[in-house]
């Protein structure tokens, strides 16, 4: 299993340059950070000063969308990061949150977001694509390469992973809920003339490492509330009991609304409607022991990389624990069972 962090991009940007450097010198394989243009600071800006200051972590978006960037801006923005810094790059892409909804917009067509990723990981392979009835090609980029991870959780999004996708991003930790969506991108992909086993899985959730778990809860206690956001556009498409397990649905009956302002912090004020019962289920919380025994579950289940949201009062400390005893652990155990 690798090993992720997920940052946001607030100034000052050099703390986020920082914390990717601690992250790499513990032993974690890939820096992301958000993507909303409006919300936090231009991630590809920092991408760019991430790369320059480590020198073995992948870095990408976790994640960016169709409908705010142009889809060969965003190619060329990872041929050109690959270009100077040796193909150091991943594209995590959804349909769209919250850089759209703060401008009133919406997530892109299952069909836009399909054929984006298609156009964005040719052109960053250094491939030719067709695009808008023009063959394009970068003439300056060679030998760049560029995988595509689909965030999804609806049952369209996760059959459509399956077929096109080189990675799965699935942002809660939840052990069923994740056996449930790692089973359906795989049945996706196989149906699709596909080998499951040679997609990524990545599932991505806070990561707390401490012993209060009252305070735990309520640094990461946002997550919820954004995971919400999806589970309410699932919920008004399939209704409360469709065609995803009632264990991500039931919680947002008390769902009032959703501030961007505050999405993603730990001080976010309107998410009282998140049971503690939640946060346990979507986040890995307590002990590095704790941290250990939830993610040989999730390892289990397929998922090939746990990415940990960041965003709380005990970054260090819980980068030093990973570091020290929760990665090397992971690790020993796969060396045993070689």
């Amino acid at each position: 299993m690798d090993f992720g962090v997920v940052l946001q991009t607030n100034p000052p940007a050099a703390r986020v340059v920082q914390l990717s450097q601690l992250a790499e010198a513990h032993g974690f394989s890939h820096v992301w950070t958000f993507d909303s243009h409006l919300l936090w600071e231009e991630p590809y800006v920092i991408h760019s000063a991430i790369l320059n200051a480590t020198k073995r972590v992948t870095v990408g978006p976790f994640v960016t969308n169709p409908a705010t960037r142009d889809w060969t801006v965003t190619a060329s923005v990872f041929a050109t990061l690959n270009e100077l810094y040796g193909n150091r790059t991943v594209c995590g892409i959804g349909r769209g949150d919250s850089a759209v909804r703060v401008t009133n917009g919406k997530p892109v067509s299952m069909a836009e977001l399909r054929e984006s990723i298609h156009v964005i990981r040719e052109l960053a392979n250094s491939r030719p694509v067709e695009y808008k009835g023009a063959t394009l090609q970068f003439p300056w980029s060679r030998g760049s390469e560029l995988e595509v991870w689909v965030a999804a959780y609806g049952p369209m999004a996760l059959k459509l992973t399956g077929e096109v996708g080189d990675g799965f991003i699935l942002q809660l930790a939840d052990v069923d809920i994740a056996a449930w969506m790692i089973k359906t991108v795989k049945d996706a992909a196989a149906a699709a003339g596909r080998d499951p086993e040679s997609l990524s899985f990545c599932v991505a959730a806070p990561m707390y490492i401490g012993d209060d778990w009252q305070h735990m809860r309520d640094q990461c206690r946002w997550f919820g509330g954004m995971v919400g956001n999806h589970v309410a556009d699932i919920v008004a498409k399939y209704g409360e009991h469709g065609a995803v397990p009632d264990a991500l649905t039931a919680y947002i009956e008390g769902r009032k609304g959703y501030d961007y302002n505050t999405h993603g912090k730990a001080e976010n004020d309107h998410v009282d409607f998140v049971p503690d019962e939640i946060v346990d289920r979507f986040c890995i919380l307590g002990t590095a022991d704790d941290h250990i025994a939830k993610l040989e579950q999730l390892r289990a289940l397929g998922v090939t990389q746990f990415a940990g949201y960041l965003q709380h009062d005990n970054k260090e400390e819980t980068l030093r624990v990973y570091g020290e005893t929760v990665i090397p652990a992971l690790s020993a155990h796969v060396t045993a069972k070689t």
